[in-house]
């Protein structure tokens, strides 16, 4: 893989990783709003005018590109992104010391979400995709590109545990519960935390105002244009569906949820992790 061999990361590197259709979007935009935030105006914001996938672009897709010189030309602290394994993370990567936050999310509401994502990105190539009952059942067997979903976010889990100062973990529901504090957690993470004179600002709120879901669905920039590479561009459009939690209710049988929910119990049984919307979640031994 051309990117064990040929990247090159710096110390001040962020990394955001996800399981495809876990947050991403939304992840992107916090942090690069919370980051650029005595940068910018947050009423003059370059997420504003430009999809969260264009201020923090996937390594993956450059380098699959032939564009990672792209990478060495974006100023420091680079935020990038990746949805790899923490296995297949370069040791470059995992032995630099650089910072990671990665999020999860509900793994049934991750497959609804990436069942229609990847029906409008068939849809656009004039395919058909697998019908949702096919696709829920390939998600339970682990037989999609990065999965299973549950290994991808233990992995990281467990290094989150290791090395706690350099891999911060988040849950997008939590996130959604409780978004200023999550807001502050990742400033803090991010070395650069909120004053007192900012939250008195109502900074937290402008930040959680600018990267909301009905917020930036409402942007020219999130309605036109594509991402991704040639053999697979998507809308921009396509990162903004629902945004919201519970949305396998709408698709999956009870069944099909207890079937999933019991697989990814056992598979995180002992490790400590909790998936909000997974009944009987897990605890620790």
């Amino acid at each position: 893989m051309a990117i064990r061999q040929h990247f090159n990361p710096r110390p001040d590197d962020l990394f955001l990783i996800s399981f495809p259709k876990s947050g991403t979007t939304w992840l992107k935009a916090l942090a690069f709003a919370t980051m650029t935030r005595t940068h910018y105006p947050l009423d003059r914001h370059p997420l504003l005018s430009l999809n969260p996938h264009d201020v923090v672009p996937f390594m993956d897709d450059l380098f699959v590109a032939g564009q990672a010189s792209k990478l060495e030309a974006l100023p420091s602290p680079r935020i990038l992104a990746t949805h790899m394994p923490y296995f297949l993370l370069p040791d470059s990567i995992t032995g630099s010391g650089c910072r990671i936050i990665y999020i999860c999310c509900d793994p049934k509401d991750v497959v609804v979400s990436l069942w229609h994502f990847s029906a409008k990105a068939s849809a656009a190539k004039g395919r058909e995709c697998f019908p949702f009952d096919k696709f829920f059942e390939m998600a339970c067997e682990g037989d999609f590109p990065y999965s299973p979903i549950w290994d991808h976010s233990l992995q990281y889990w467990k290094e989150s545990l290791r090395r706690s100062e350099k891999v911060l973990f988040l849950k997008y529901e939590e996130m959604l519960e409780e978004p200023a504090a999550n807001v502050k957690r990742l400033a803090e993470f991010l070395g650069c935390p909120l004053s007192e004179e900012e939250e008195k600002e109502g900074v937290v709120e402008e930040i959680i105002s600018l990267c909301s879901f009905e917020k930036l669905k409402s942007l020219d920039a999130n309605k036109k244009g594509s991402q991704g590479i040639a053999v697979f561009k998507v809308a921009n459009a396509s990162f903004f569906r629902k945004g919201g939690i519970g949305d396998w209710r709408n698709h999956a049988s009870p069944e099909m949820a207890q079937k999933l929910d019991g697989i990814v119990r056992e598979k995180l049984e002992g490790s400590g992790l909790t998936i909000p919307g997974v009944e009987e979640a897990t605890a620790e031994d």
